[in-house]
């Protein structure tokens, strides 16, 4: 079965040195030579599954073992596949199964309200002590916005938290709903220092418990409250209304069902951010490994998927923002706190968990950097005169929520802290 593998690379591989040491022990050279050669064995029934469907079974041969790298790192290995990895020179059989997969997706992202809830424990119900391995101190878990090339991760998180909140141009006392609200952080952000009455909904019960523990502890649980409740229950109107990160969870099939409810949930002068990975090259399909193992029922979705949505329920596109290697960075800091941290990951798993979240974030910090995947932050309202003609607001509400924010004690994640 290496010979199917073989002719695989040999399509792929284009640029770059990989070594490949075959169940036999011999090594085989792939790309055009050049550059620092990184590597990798495998035994014959990982030859087999991986040249039968590598977007499932590279990731788990890594987990189990029966892929071992031999030259460079994890983060090397897959920065060169994916560097070379495209639609035009991938092997027929991938993309078969990735034509497949796009036609299957909205069975596979079908996620009423009582799967949406599984799906989002299976990620974020895990123990808090792994997320606190590798996030920052507020546990902010979606990008970062760095606004200097040697920005800290801490420092960055604050940066988008401000950056979202001068977007929202919220007044003290306005009604703000954060769908998909964390940790909190953010929701406690806008209580704090743009002085709103924020209500938070999230369907992961460790999350629901720590974002209103940390209210208390702040003092402002009677601004900041956290519901364990599916937004589609909801019917109180709000003023603002912000997600981020949570898009990428709602399912393709569910497009028109989100914005049909947001637009019902604003008030008429009311404006709303939406912050979510996209997909830069169109429609695409969910990885089938980080579907199995990672995110159930995510998708990320492509600009030209989402516009058409919001144009249809009635609401005004007034500002789109697209941050482009601000992930990439972000998810760097992690991956290596992560590996500072792994025999305490371990302690808490086991050794095929830690190797599974190592090619969790090493394959995301790629995807940022070499298969097209970005940010955006789409603002819209459900009147063109919400807001000030032009942008200059967002700019003087950045600098003056700074002011701000740099006088409050950081948020931490821990409650008995």
């Amino acid at each position: 079965m290496y010979g199917l593998f073989d002719r695989a690379l040999k399509t792929v591989m284009k640029t770059g040195t990989l070594h490949v040491t075959d169940p036999s022990g011999k090594i085989h050279e792939y790309g055009d030579g050049m550059g620092v050669p990184v590597g990798f064995s495998l035994t014959a029934s990982a030859a087999a599954k991986i040249a039968a469907d590598a977007d499932l079974y590279l990731g788990e041969c890594y987990m189990d073992g029966s892929v071992k790298l031999t030259k460079g790192t994890l983060y090397e290995v897959m920065a060169l596949l994916m560097a070379n990895a495209g639609t035009d020179n991938m092997p027929k059989i991938a993309k078969a199964a990735y034509a497949v997969r796009k036609m299957l997706k909205r069975v596979d992202q079908y996620n009423p309200v009582g799967k949406a809830k599984n799906n989002v424990a299976h990620h974020y119900d895990l123990s808090g002590a792994l997320y606190d391995l590798f996030l920052d101190r507020d546990r902010q878990y979606s990008c970062a916005y760095f606004e200097a090339a040697d920005q800290s991760l801490e420092d960055a998180q604050l940066a988008k938290k401000r950056h979202l909140a001068a977007k929202l141009m919220i007044k003290p006392g306005m009604k703000v709903l954060d769908i998909g609200s964390g940790w909190g952080g953010l929701g406690l952000y806008l209580a704090e220092t743009c002085g709103a009455e924020v209500t938070g909904v999230t369907l992961s019960e460790e999350q629901h418990k720590l974002s209103n523990e940390r209210a208390r502890q702040r003092g402002i649980a009677d601004h900041a409250q956290f519901l364990l409740k599916d937004y589609r229950h909801l019917d109180t109107k709000f003023d603002r209304i912000v997600s981020v990160g949570m898009f990428e969870h709602v399912g393709v099939g569910h497009f028109k069902e989100f914005f049909g409810k947001v637009h019902g949930l604003l008030k008429d002068d009311g404006v709303a951010v939406l912050h979510s990975i996209n997909r830069s090259d169109g429609p695409g399909a969910t990885s089938a490994w980080v579907k199995k193992y990672i995110f159930p029922g995510g998708y990320i979705p492509a600009l030209s998927e989402v516009l058409p949505h919001i144009e249809r329920s009635r609401l005004y596109v007034t500002d789109v923002e697209i941050l482009r290697l601000h992930y990439a960075k972000t998810i760097r800091e992690w991956a290596v706190r992560f590996e500072h941290s792994r025999e305490r990951a371990k302690e808490l798993y086991d050794e095929r968990f830690c190797r599974m979240w190592e090619f969790y974030l090493v394959t995301s910090e790629c995807a940022f950097r070499y298969a097209g995947m970005n940010n955006f932050q789409i603002q819209f309202t459900r009147d063109q005169h919400a807001l000030p003609l032009t942008r200059n607001y967002m700019i003087e509400e950045e600098e003056r929520l700074r002011k701000i924010d740099s006088r409050v004690k950081r948020l931490r994640s821990v409650p008995a802290e």
